[in-house]
């Protein structure tokens, strides 16, 4: 990758430090009391939520059968709304399979297991202790006198205005690189039909097939933004691996043209340690739709 880079992408999620973060008294001393009883609000209030949306029926869902629905464009003519523009919403037999489902787990779900669920904010909890020191620089996390209420998201008035610097300095060096690549990526002759369909965001690679002469790229897109699940780089020649490309999930692409060709970069995130990427030089890129299940 040229500009969208791991570094690039580290920093993009460092833009919104100072976000929950709440200005405690407490924050500038180290005090086991005052820990324990933060960590058992905010583990009340957690386990509240998940027993909320434990609890919340689906059948809500089958409502927007037969809704009525208005196009936005609509409210803004100034002769009003028209019998035309109304919309009645029906739902597909799809659907309401996939509803009742729903329904049926709803109503055969074991009852709310709480201690469950103070286990897992405890690990979340944990993991946010042993992340925060990546998310800081060194001089910020040097400051903080107990990272475990910092982790619960309390903070002193000093460090919450630091904080705030600091995402904005991220989020300014983000956005300046995007602009960049942006302005770099309009300039590229790349044909349309590639232009338009090259975009794999959110969508999940489950095969990564080398061939003599092509590369191929199966995706399962269903949590992506396209329905395009097979790229081939056709007369291609990989500049670079690193990572498990299968089982990762796709993140940014930058597509450069060459002399004979294109060049292609792919930034992925997975399990692992590190954020896989691939490069390719190919002669011709093809993104089509395929039942991948034959």
């Amino acid at each position: 990758m040229r500009y969208l880079t791991e570094e690039w992408y580290r920093i993009s999620q460092h833009t919104d430090l100072h976000f929950d973060m709440r200005i405690h008294s407490g924050a500038e001393d180290y005090n086991d009391a005052l820990y324990s009883r933060l960590y058992k609000r905010k583990e009340k209030k957690f386990i509240e939520f998940e027993r909320e949306l434990y609890d919340e029926d689906p059948r809500f869902m089958l409502e927007n059968d037969e809704s009525t629905l208005i196009p936005l464009d609509a409210f803004l003519e100034e002769e009003g709304i028209k019998d035309e523009d109304i919309i009645i919403y029906h739902m597909s037999p799809e659907e309401k399979d996939h509803i009742q489902k729903l329904i049926e787990e709803y109503d055969s779900r074991p009852p709310f297991d709480e201690e469950k669920c103070r286990e897992h904010f405890k690990f979340i909890h944990e993991l946010k202790i042993k992340e925060t020191a990546d998310k800081l620089s060194p001089e910020l996390y040097q400051q903080i006198l107990d990272i475990r209420l910092f982790s619960l998201g309390y903070c002193t008035k000093n460090m919450k205005k630091q904080l705030k610097a600091f995402s904005k300095e991220n989020e300014n060096e983000m956005n300046r690189i995007f602009k960049e690549y942006m302005k770099v990526q309009e300039e590229e002759s790349i044909p349309h039909i590639i232009k338009e369909r090259f975009g794999f965001h959110d969508c999940e690679t489950i095969d990564f097939i080398v061939g003599k002469n092509n590369v191929v790229l199966l995706l399962d897109t269903s949590g992506g933004f396209t329905d395009f699940n097979e790229i081939t780089f056709v007369a291609s020649k990989i500049i670079k691996q690193k990572g498990q490309i299968v089982g990762s999930i796709c993140l940014y692409e930058e597509l450069y043209r060459i002399e004979d060709g294109y060049e292609v970069h792919m930034l992925f995130t997975g399990d692992g340690e590190g954020m896989p990427e691939l490069i390719v030089q190919c002669q011709d890129i093809l993104i089509e739709k395929n039942d991948l299940s034959l």
